[in-house]
Parts: C-alpha cells; sequence; structure tokens
C-alpha cells in the first residue's frame, strides 16, 4: 500500500507544468491546484471536470455569478460536496472521458498549441483547458478566465460538470455563455 503522501505529491509534480503556464494566470493556476487537491482527497484518479467546476465555483466571483442566482449556486454547491459521500461515487475509479478530445481538436484553431502536459488529468478535464485556450485566442487575448473555462466546461454535454450543473437544475448555461462570447466579440473584454 502506497502512503497518500506519496500519491499526493505524484499529482501534484505531474500537473506542475500547468500551474506554471503563463496563459492561465495565478489566479487559474490556484484553482487549478484546488481542484488537484480535491481529487486527491476524493480519492481520484484524475482530475475530472466536475473538479474543475467546483473549484472555479470556490474561487472566482465572475464564474459563481455566471452560474445564477443563490439558490442556484447553493443547489450546485450542495451536488458538488455530496460528491465524496454518495453523489459521485460511481465515478470513482473510472475515467472521465465523454469524446470530448474528438470534438475539441485543438489543431482545429489558427495558431493553437497543444496543452502542455495534462498528466493526471481526465481527457474531458484536458479537453475543457484546450477549449478555454482556444476560446481566448478566437478573443485575441492571452489569458484564461475563469469564465473561458466555464464555457470550455459547458460546451461538452458529456462531461461530468455538465451532468452536476444538469442535476442542480442549470441547463441553459452553456448559451448563456457563448451569446455573452458573441457580444464581447472583437472588442478584447472577457467574457463576464
Amino acid at each position: 500500500m502506497q502512503p497518500r503522501t506519496a500519491r499526493r505529491t505524484a499529482h501534484e509534480e505531474a500537473a506542475a507544468h500547468l500551474d506554471d503556464d503563463a496563459a492561465l494566470g495565478a489566479e487559474l493556476a490556484a484553482m487549478v491546484a484546488g481542484a488537484r487537491r480535491r481529487a486527491v482527497r476524493d480519492g481520484d484518479r484524475q482530475i475530472d471536470t466536475a473538479h474543475l467546476l467546483h473549484s472555479l465555483l470556490e474561487h472566482d466571483p465572475e464564474v459563481r455569478a455566471a452560474v445564477g442566482g443563490p439558490s442556484q449556486l447553493a443547489r450546485l454547491l450542495g451536488y458538488l460536496v455530496q460528491r465524496s459521500i454518495g453523489y459521485g461515487l460511481r465515478w470513482q475509479g473510472s475515467v472521465e472521458d465523454s469524446g470530448a478530445l474528438a470534438v475539441l481538436p485543438a489543431a482545429a484553431v489558427p495558431g493553437a498549441r497543444e496543452p502542455m502536459d495534462t498528466a493526471g488529468w481526465s481527457p474531458a478535464a484536458a479537453a475543457a483547458l484546450a477549449g478555454a485556450r482556444a476560446r481566448v485566442r478566437l478573443r485575441g487575448e492571452t489569458r484564461v478566465t475563469g469564465v473561458d473555462l466555464l464555457a470550455a466546461l459547458t460546451a461538452d454535454p458529456g462531461s461530468r460538470a455538465v451532468e452536476v450543473l444538469e442535476r442542480a437544475g442549470i441547463r441553459d448555461l452553456d448559451a448563456r455563455l457563448a451569446a455573452g462570447a458573441e457580444e464581447c466579440a472583437g472588442d478584447g473584454d472577457p467574457v463576464r
């Protein structure tokens, strides 16, 4: 049996490149670190989209505002907190692969670069980060915001994050975020 600290160190080292990625910025790097700690604490093999969603909600007030009012946010956080004590236990020991990698290829966006080392991430979570980066590049920016990552998470209907959002009664978030992106297209301001 491996000590828990050795497992935590392996996860932290596997995602260290992401935390140092200048395109993420300090806020998003802290969110990624929080998602990694949550995955380790929950006993999950990989950071998945639900870990990212939970961490985004904890760290980013713009993401909380985008999700909706206090009652929607409370219900969503309730589902995410229950993940390790019941809801979501069926996910333990399995890899989240919604097929998103085939939907969001980095090569489809001009000037796109492959995501940095995403070892320790589910394929859907890695695809969400690539999608957030693509969204930023299309806007002509360099920094990924929490709302960019939220939009990428909601763009994959088969992800665990979308499943949790739907169970919390939040079903039109991807459309609202896409509409907000269209309003901000060309002005260089992040979607709020």
